[in-house]
This record gives C-alpha cells, sequence and structure tokens, in this order.
C-alpha cells in the first residue's frame, strides 16, 4: 500500500470526536506497572507504535504484559527486586519517552547492564541531559561520543541526591525520579520550568513517598502497589481536531479529555485565537479530566506564545503555527529550541512546510514569526517520519486551496493509529491514497 495520501479541502466540521487514550499516560502506567508488585489493569491504554515500544521495554526488565490489539492491558511486575538485566539490546523505536524513563528503570537494576536503541530518528535524540544527572546520583551511565543513543546504564549505584534539569523536559525529571524511586537514597529534581507532573501523579496514586512544591519533586526509595487505571483521552490528539474546527468555523466536541493544566496550554492559544472554548470538568483525581467543545467564531487573531508557555504545548506547536496563517495580524512563537531535538528537527521543518503551502514564516533560532492571514496553496509535503508534522500537514488541507500530497503518511502510527479514519468521520479532509509504490 502506498505511503502517500492525497488530501483535498472537505466541509466544515461539527460533531463528536472519539479520541484515544493519552500516550504520556499510557507509557507511565505500562513502566510503573513493571515496577509494582502485583498485576497492574490499565483501561483505555493508546495502543500505537510508540506504547508497544514501552511494553516491550517492561518485558526486557522482567515484567509479563498481556495486551491483546485494542483490549486492556496487564501488567505483572514483581517489585524492585524483581527487575532484571535486559537479554539483549532494548529496542526503543520511535519512542524518546521509552528511552528515557528506561533509562532510570535500569540504573536501579542491581548490577544489571542494560543497553538501549531505537529506530533511526531516535538515535539522533540528545541523551546526554538524563545521562549527567544520573551520574551526579551514582549511576553509570554512557552514550555514544555525541551525546546520542545507543546508551548503557550499569545498574544499583544510585545513592540518591539533588539534582537540576538541564532543559524543561518531563522525560528528563521521570527519569530521575524512577532512579531515587529505585535507589539507596531520596533524590530531589528541580526544574527551570513547570512540566507535566503524570509521574508524580502515577506514583503517589501507587503509594511512593513522593513531595512536590512548586518546581522541585522529591522521592523516596520504596515499593510500588499495582495499579488500576483509565487513561484518559490524549489532548495532543484532541488539539488537531480543536484546530480543524477553528480553522473551518466549525465546531468539535471531544469527552473525557486529559485537562492536566501542564497539557492544556493548547485551549489558551485557541482562546487566544478568538475561537469560542467551552471545558466541562468531569474528574478531578487522580488527572483533571472533562469534555471539551471548541467552535470556530469568526476571524481569527494573531498568537502571542512565551518560552514559559511552551512545555504546556510543546507537541502542538506545528499546529499553533498552522493557526497562526489564518490569523490577522503578525503572531510570534518564542522558546522552541527544544523542537530542534525532536523527530525531525521539528522548528526548520514546520517553517519549510508552511513555506511551501506559501504562508510568510521567519525561522529563528527558537521562534517563529508568522504574518497571516494567507491563503494556502496546494503542494507535496513530507511527514519526514514525524507524527505530528503527518497531523499537522493533514490539517492544513483544511484551508488549502488546492490538494495537498502528503508523503510518509503512516508516521501517524506512532501515536495515533486510526487518525485517517477519523478524519473522514470529521469531514473536514478528504484523504485519497496516492499512487501505489510497488
Amino acid at each position: 500500500m502506498s505511503d502517500v495520501r492525497v488530501l483535498e479541502r472537505g466541509q466544515a466540521v461539527d460533531g463528536d470526536v472519539a479520541v484515544p487514550g493519552d500516550k504520556s499516560l499510557t507509557h507511565r502506567a505500562i513502566l510503573l506497572g513493571a515496577l509494582a508488585e502485583g498485576a497492574s489493569h490499565i483501561e483505555g491504554a493508546l495502543d500505537a507504535d510508540d506504547t508497544r515500544s514501552s511494553a516491550a521495554a517492561a518485558r526486557a526488565v522482567g515484567a509479563q504484559v498481556d495486551w491483546p490489539a485494542g483490549g486492556a492491558a496487564t501488567v505483572v511486575g514483581r517489585g524492585a527486586i524483581g527487575l532484571q538485566e535486559p537479554a539483549d539490546v532494548v529496542d526503543c523505536g520511535n519512542s524518546g519517552t521509552t528511552l528515557r524513563l528506561l533509562m532510570g528503570i535500569a540504573s536501579g537494576i542491581p548490577d544489571g547492564l542494560t543497553v538501549l536503541t531505537g529506530d533511526r530518528s531516535l538515535r539522533g535524540r540528545p541523551m546526554r541531559r538524563v545521562v549527567e544527572p544520573l551520574r551526579q546520583l551514582g549511576a553509570d551511565a554512557w552514550t555514544r561520543a555525541g551525546g546520542s543513543p545507543p546508551v548503557a546504564v550499569r545498574g544499583g549505584r544510585v545513592r540518591g541526591g539533588r539534582v537540576q534539569t538541564g532543559v524543561p523536559s518531563a522525560q528528563v525529571k521521570s527519569a530521575l525520579l524512577l532512579a531515587g524511586l529505585l535507589g539507596h537514597g531520596p533524590v530531589t529534581v528541580t526544574e527551570e520550568l513547570a512540566t507535566r507532573d503524570h509521574t508524580e501523579r502515577m506514583l503517589a496514586l501507587m503509594g511512593a513517598a513522593i513531595q512536590r512544591d512548586g518546581l522541585v519533586s522529591t522521592v523516596q526509595p520504596g515499593p510500588l502497589a499495582p495499579l488500576t487505571y483509565r487513561i484518559p483521552a490524549d489532548p495532543s490528539a484532541a488539539a488537531m481536531w480543536w484546530v480543524l474546527a477553528a480553522l473551518t468555523g466549525g465546531r468539535i466536541s471531544t469527552r473525557g479529555v486529559l485537562l492536566n493544566p501542564a497539557r492544556a496550554g493548547v485551549l489558551e492559544v485557541l482562546r487566544q485565537a478568538g475561537a469560542l472554548v467551552e471545558v466541562e470538568l468531569e474528574q478531578q483525581v487522580p488527572e483533571p479530566v472533562g469534555r471539551v467543545v471548541v467552535t470556530g467564531a469568526g476571524p481569527l487573531r494573531s498568537i502571542r506564545l512565551t518560552p514559559a508557555a511552551v512545555p504546556g504545548l510543546v507537541d502542538e506547536v506545528p499546529l499553533v503555527a498552522l493557526l497562526a496563517t489564518q490569523a490577522r495580524g503578525t503572531s510570534h512563537l518564542e522558546g522552541l529550541s527544544e523542537l530542534r531535538v525532536k523527530e525531525t528537527d521539528r522548528l526548520h521543518a514546520v517553517a519549510v512546510g508552511l513555506t511551501a503551502l506559501g504562508a510568510h514564516v521567519a525561522e529563528h533560532a527558537d521562534a517563529l514569526v508568522i504574518e497571516g492571514p494567507t491563503r494556502l496553496r496546494g503542494t507535496a509535503l513530507d511527514s519526514l517520519g514525524d507524527h505530528r508534522l503527518a497531523f499537522t500537514w493533514a490539517i492544513a488541507a483544511s484551508v488549502a486551496d488546492g490538494p495537498i500530497t502528503l508523503a510518509g503518511a503512516s508516521a501517524v502510527s506512532v501515536s495515533y493509529p486510526g487518525f485517517w479514519d477519523t478524519l473522514a468521520e470529521t469531514g473536514g479532509v478528504v484523504a485519497h491514497h496516492g499512487p501505489s509504490e510497488e
């Protein structure tokens, strides 16, 4: 089957969209389940390439994982003492979350040597940001000379201590907290900017001794109780449908969406741009969850995104940039340097792709300046194997004057295997398979 899709403008959207389970929470539930003493039951887990990498990693360190396609996952852990040295190199695929969190777990395997790698994209991503603070805590860890995977961790040596993250990254913070949970003394992690706190919330739910005070999190070594958890819908997946509604003047309703404050930044951007956003909270513990309705309401206004806001919508920046092309005035999106070390140099790729569509975009070292509104034209684009780019170029077709030919369309399977079916259901974009590659 072709990996090319031809995308054409559809109609204004109006309806309900079912959004898959949150990717970040699925990763954590599976990996923390591997550390628990007993069976954890996880409903609504996102079944995608990235999260299956976490399931394989959990098995590699000694957990049993039963996860039928489309069903609930059961993870049976044997506690910290049951962790085992992997029999082979652990392939984390495209998942940076899997690799980084497993570095923290690997540091707790007594005298075990864990070697972690991934696909070509993951092998180009920075890992010194985890290795260096792990070493400060007493761990033995190494990367390649350039700081990228493969990564090796010799376990059992974490003594505890205080460290500061060098970049605003929940993955780095989580790896260090897991090292502390499995180490010989408490670990305190201080952040420069607040990042998502899913790991802290889930550890507390499983009985860990963890405290969070502003930008400082401290965990004590100790056991975890098994988890019974329903994964809420992923706000990063919902965001593309919210942006679709804002772009087309339509209306989209999504239920059961994770509304953690560290993940809901795109809703503030939509409000800033002039869309109507309604939020109905359904639960608050262990994570806030609710119904979100977004309605396009006339001309869009320009957007200003500050560095402090970026951690709360880092995965949605390409969609925000697309939104800015249709907004009146000059939009300034700042503090975007972290996008340069994602699956691609995502900052550059967004600037190049939007320019090819006819938008007026200035790329800076850590910012985008976008003049709008601009009539976008049809063109050929490539996801470059980056799922966030594939989503963005698909949604761009809803306001383009001609068809967009998207190469690398299968990249969506990393985090949203049902994306193309859901896109067809919304009617906002009509997608056809491109010419066969066979």
